[in-house]
């Protein structure tokens, strides 16, 4: 059989992956520390190191080691961190949120002190405060929207009076964008980004998170404002409402079971940054299944996050940040 008449074996796509060094020469996607947001737990007391059991590697920190982070994440070359809370006390609608001496308002403070240049990141949600561990304000077992963005828009502004750089809504609560924008403006912090969690939905991959915050729901679940599963176009109502109401960065959460609305929201939307979160479920399930060496943890982890920076996400909010920055440089 002449192979040669149909193409091949004249057209050779292995040519160029036969060494390492090809391969990086022709690579479409390229990863770097760059890309990456580290979140990070903080909680009161005073040298506090405490691991996440469900998420290896993990910890829950006070703002007193918090320079010492500072200082790692320069030298790694990761530029951002997401910033959440464990509040001293919790009550209905969350008032340390909102404090000035607040959780995370000092740890935004000690953050600035130590990197001027870290881009610094807020989680702007009510769950991690709340006795009931909801995204909202309840009432009659019932999360009420609209004191809830009123409140939300509190929070941002003192996040942003405390040195934020970026504030980012995650309660998905209809509106909120708007009113988070309306308060910072009317607060003097007109510069303030606002990163939207645009389309977040109710996802299984959030447990280990809620061992972190300690923010688990003390009754039902959060289907009836983060997005169902099932929904693709929802998803990009969703992000074009958050724009239209202000959002500079839009987000999709979690990222590995939704690479399809990653890759449609940059499609739609090619001119806005993208973010997308490497959710805790995704983490620690390859921790678990690399601990007991059914997967390389290095291998897949750098391939998860390849896959969702390759769907189109801009920026990569991963718990892998610091590791995964050190394996790019080997």
């Amino acid at each position: 059989m002449n192979h040669t008449s149909q193409g091949f074996p004249t057209i050779r796509p292995r040519r160029l992956r036969q060494t390492p060094t090809l391969r990086r020469l022709v690579r479409e996607t390229n990863l770097s520390p760059a890309d990456f947001i580290y979140p990070m737990f903080i909680l009161h007391g005073r040298q506090v190191q405490n691991e996440v059991t469900s998420m290896p590697g993990v910890y829950q920190l006070s703002v007193d080691m918090l320079a010492r982070e500072a200082e790692e994440l320069r030298e790694l070359g990761v530029p951002a961190v997401m910033l959440f809370g464990l509040p001293a006390e919790k009550d209905p609608i969350g008032k340390e949120n909102f404090a000035d001496d607040g959780i995370v308002q000092q740890a935004v403070r000690a953050l600035r002190a130590a990197d001027p240049e870290l881009v610094i990141m807020t989680d702007v949600c009510m769950c991690e405060y709340t006795d009931h561990g909801h995204c909202g304000v309840i009432e009659n077992g019932q999360i009420l929207n609209d004191p809830s963005i009123e409140i939300l828009g509190k929070v941002a502004v003192s996040h942003a009076r405390a040195g934020a750089d970026v504030v980012a809504p995650s309660a998905m609560m209809d509106g909120q964008v708007a009113a988070i924008r309306q308060a910072l403006d009317g607060a003097g912090f007109g510069n303030t980004p606002i990163m939207g969690y645009s389309a977040k939905y109710a996802s299984g991959f959030y447990g280990p998170f809620r061992d972190a915050a300690d923010s688990p729901p003390q009754f039902g679940d959060r289907s009836s404002y983060q997005m169902d599963p099932a929904n693709r176009r929802e998803a990009m109502r969703e992000i074009e409402l958050d724009l239209q109401e202000g959002a500079d960065i839009m987000m999709v959460k979690p990222a590995l079971p939704y690479l399809d609305i990653i890759r449609e929201a940059r499609d739609r939307f090619p001119d806005v940054p993208l973010a997308a979160y490497n959710v805790s479920g995704e983490y620690s399930m390859i921790k678990a299944a690399a601990k007991l060496g059914w997967l390389d943890e290095k291998r897949t982890a750098l391939e998860s996050l390849t896959a969702i920076k390759r769907a189109g996400a801009h920026l990569i909010l991963t718990y892998w940040a610091k590791a995964a920055a050190r394996w790019l440089a080997e």
